[in-house]
């Protein structure tokens, strides 16, 4: 996989200061290239990326069928990959494991509908209501391709476990929650994840899953 990375991806991998992250980069970004190039008919090696303002990752190059989009994510060893034809799209991964400043990060990055919703589930369900919260909010980031340079308390997202996901306001933005699908997902055990897509007039999506074995 790494003789399918270009010579800056290369250089990246090499700046880890740790193997295990260097490892995981260069599956991360091989495995990327790989499924890519399978959709494209092409060879891993052949594909050029080009970063958006905030470093968003894109394709130079366009299939015959219309441009293809993707995002990625990863998380606790674990990576994530979105692939979509024609649309943005953006997707976010991450393992629950215990926060012990929750409260400290709600209050600072969540909106005030969030942190309300949050600190009424029991116990038990926090945890999760938190990491779904921030998964919602970071696949709609990366979909509109701002990252964080979006205030995250700008907008709000559900975040109830078993309740489906959505983007509930977006401040000064009256009918921009109804641009967008949120898809909530389990890609393994003790992980969460979601993905955020433009919701279009008469395009219903069909998400497929696969786990790469």
């Amino acid at each position: 996989m790494a003789q399918t990375l270009a010579a800056d991806e290369q250089l990246r991998a090499e700046r880890f200061y740790f193997e295990r992250d260097r490892l995981h980069f260069i599956v991360g970004r091989g495995l990327l290239r790989t499924i890519l190039g399978q959709y494209l008919q092409c060879e891993p090696s052949r594909l050029h990326f080009c970063y958006g303002p905030f470093a968003k990752p894109a394709l130079l190059e366009t299939s015959s069928g219309g441009k293809l989009s993707f995002n990625l994510a990863h998380s606790a060893g674990l990576a994530l990959y979105a692939i979509v034809r024609d649309h943005e799209i953006g997707v976010d991964l991450e393992q629950l494991r215990p926060v012990m400043d929750m409260e400290q990060i709600a209050e600072r990055f969540f909106a005030v509908g969030e942190r309300a919703a949050l600190q009424a589930l029991p116990a038990q369900q926090q945890r999760e209501g938190f990491f779904n919260c921030w998964t919602r909010k970071e696949a709609y980031l990366k979909a509109l391709g701002s990252g964080l340079a979006r205030p995250l308390a700008e907008f709000e997202v559900s975040l109830t476990p078993g309740e489906p996901a959505r983007l509930v306001k977006v401040n000064g933005e009256p009918d921009e929650a109804s641009r967008w699908v949120i898809q909530a997902l389990t890609p393994a055990a003790g992980y969460v994840a979601a993905l955020a897509l433009p919701a279009i007039t008469g395009i219903t999506w069909q998400l497929n899953c696969w786990q790469w074995v």
